[in-house]
């Protein structure tokens, strides 16, 4: 009788797990679609943000590892920027196809400032970064707004990158220094508030072109294509965020994204140091220029799916 009883429990024990084995399955099944959106969405990003952080961390030990040797060492921050270097160049390969079309002309020596399109988030400043490092040997420096100086855990980064807070001053100094300078003249304001046409939101922004001037250097447009695809911001209350942004500078615009999407970065022809053009020309030259690049090399309005598939095709240049 108690044998018969233990048979009968199993059984039911077995038929309702069965039951519960396929009410998962059928939930999974339900709802694959939204933990799928909820994984790119959000967990993407965060693995870029952790490796951000983890590369500050990495900047921290190189830092206290080095104390001893720094002493002795004509750059504290040489080997450590150049094995981060290694690293954001493998993701970038892995993760986007990545290539730089126009290396060969950024300088061996002497200044040139680099002028780019903002994007979202912007990895391709990163990438190239890394190409122009271990290609060109040559390290860019670049100015940031200054809520980045306010980001907490990644002051030893800034320090590593030697970044400097954004000021026609400072500029100036890098670039009669012999420094290769990276600025983007649409800054936060166009990373934000662009969109996937990827008109350049520049304003009547032209200290880049009097610094360049003053330091007579060359400037070197930039452009990535696919670079909005990656990251996108959110749309929605764009027009109060906007006006939030420009009363305090805050940019609360939610993004998301890391989509692997093919990435070309081009690097354009210098514009030489001309004596006789003025800011304001010049500043509506590199203007054109990188408008020119945009109509060549990237699909407009963009999309993250065709910018996926361009890494499956030869010519992915164009549509």
């Amino acid at each position: 009788m108690v044998f018969s009883k233990i048979i009968s429990y199993f059984v039911a024990l077995l038929e309702r797990s069965n039951f519960d084995i396929i009410y998962l399955a059928w939930l999974w099944t339900l709802f694959k679609p939204l933990c799928i959106a909820l994984l790119t969405l959000f967990l993407l990003p965060a693995i870029i943000l952790l490796f951000m952080y983890g590369s500050s961390l990495f900047c921290l030990i190189y830092k206290h590892w080095n104390r001893l040797k720094a002493a002795y060492s004509e750059d504290l921050w040489y080997g450590a920027i150049k094995t981060l270097a290694v690293f954001w160049e493998l993701q970038a390969t892995i993760w986007h196809g990545y290539e730089v079309e126009g290396l060969e002309n950024i300088p061996s020596e002497g200044p040139a400032l680099i002028v780019f399109y903002h994007a979202t988030l912007p990895l391709d400043f990163y990438y190239v970064f890394a190409k122009i490092w271990l290609y060109r040997n040559r390290r860019v420096r670049v100015v940031a707004d200054k809520f980045v100086f306010k980001i907490p855990g990644l002051a030893t980064l800034l320090e590593a990158l030697e970044i400097q807070p954004a000021t026609s001053a400072m500029c100036k100094l890098m670039l009669e220094e012999g420094h290769i300078l990276a600025v983007s003249p649409g800054g936060v304001r166009e990373a934000l508030f662009g969109d996937q046409n990827y008109q350049l939101i520049w304003k009547e922004r032209k200290g880049f072109a009097k610094v360049a001037i003053d330091a007579k250097a060359p400037i070197i447009p930039m452009f990535t294509k696919n670079c909005r695809e990656v990251v996108r911001a959110m749309t929605i209350g764009r027009r109060f965020l906007s006006y939030i942004y420009e009363k305090t500078r805050l940019p609360l615009v939610p993004i998301y994204g890391i989509f692997p999407v093919k990435m070309i970065t081009y690097l354009g022809e210098p514009i030489p140091y001309d004596p006789e053009v003025t800011p304001d020309v010049l500043a509506q030259q590199v203007k054109t220029r990188i408008e020119k690049m945009i109509e060549t090399h990237q699909r407009r309005p963009g999309s993250i799916t065709r910018a996926f598939l361009d890494r499956f095709t030869k010519n992915s240049k164009q549509n």
